[in-house]
């Protein structure tokens, strides 16, 4: 049986008489890194903030590392490390006096935490630099620091790769990874660049408008995930227009940015070829693929708003 350390039930939020959560049954497996999905606004943040204790649950309860009191909870709490909607900073301080107030704050005994953790985090050559001086990215990077001071079992992250440039995602997504394969530290991040989260979750949760309308592992998305042929065209309307009445198929997608993704004859590509060419239309590129979890998460977002 798994081991589930977060679990909550019909969590609610309301603000007023509107809710902005809404019966949220959530379950986050130890060890796993449970990659929280959903647009700008659909209740990500909310959601986190409720299991970490910094805003109230309107209904519904979250229960930790199998405790079910809300007294409990509040005390299973010290085990978890959070970065929610940024990082508090005391800009006039550097990055070493900063960790050494939260380390104070938290009674954590001892000094080395602070070294470990900057150079966990990649900020130990930081010296007498003050925060207000850092980019956005090395802010991020001493909020995750902040977060892991006190070696937590529950690490929940709030959009952590926001400002980072390319290196410190991939620097980051290592972290990430290091923590749960080697630390056997539980993470809950939330972000939304899919492609980033796809590389380093096991596990989904995926929110829409306040509701989770899907939880699953990434083999489970791997399997749903649809296989389409993607063609790139000189003549995307032709193309589409000989689709559907040479070929009578109407399941296909047009993109942003003119490619089309066909969402038939999968298996039989060159009958798609040849059709359009004795038809007119050069291909520019033709090729089998899969739904990545964008086109996943893009899929399944259009379903249940159908």
């Amino acid at each position: 049986m798994e081991d589930v350390i977060v679990k909550t039930v019909h969590m609610t939020k309301k603000y007023g008489k509107h809710e902005v959560v809404k019966d949220i049954n959530m379950h986050v497996k130890k060890g796993s890194i449970y990659g929280f999905i959903g647009l700008n606004g659909a209740g990500k943040s909310t959601c986190l903030r409720m299991i970490a204790g910094l805003t109230d649950v309107s209904r519904g309860t979250v229960q930790l590392f199998h405790e079910t009191n809300k007294k409990a909870v509040n005390e299973e709490r010290k085990r978890i490390g959070t970065m929610i909607e940024g990082p508090d900073l005391y800009p006039h301080m550097t990055a070493r006096q900063n960790l050494e107030v939260v380390r104070i704050q938290r009674g954590i005994p001892g000094r080395s935490c602070i070294s470990n953790t900057l150079k966990q985090v990649g900020l130990e050559d930081t010296g007498k630099k003050k925060v207000r001086t850092f980019s956005l990215g090395m802010k991020q990077r001493l909020g995750i620091a902040i977060a892991l001071l006190s070696s937590p079992e529950l690490l929940i992250l709030d959009e952590p790769i926001n400002g980072l440039d390319p290196v410190g995602v991939v620097e980051m997504r290592q972290l990430l990874k290091e923590l749960s394969e080697e630390h056997g530290v539980t993470i809950i991040i939330s972000s939304h660049v899919l492609t980033e989260v796809y590389h380093i979750a096991t596990h989904y949760g995926i929110i829409h408008q306040g509701e989770l309308i899907e939880q699953c592992t990434r083999e489970e998305i791997e399997e749903k995930s649809q296989a389409y042929i993607f063609l790139r065209v000189d003549d995307r309307a032709k193309a589409v227009t000989i689709i559907e009445e040479n070929l009578g198929e109407t399941n296909y997608e047009v993109l942003e940015d003119g490619a089309i993704k066909l969402y038939s004859y999968v298996d039989n590509p060159k009958v798609v070829s040849r059709v359009l060419h004795e038809n007119g239309v050069s291909i520019e590129e033709l090729s089998p693929q899969h739904d990545t979890l964008e086109g996943y998460f893009t899929r399944l977002i259009k379903e249940v708003s159908a």
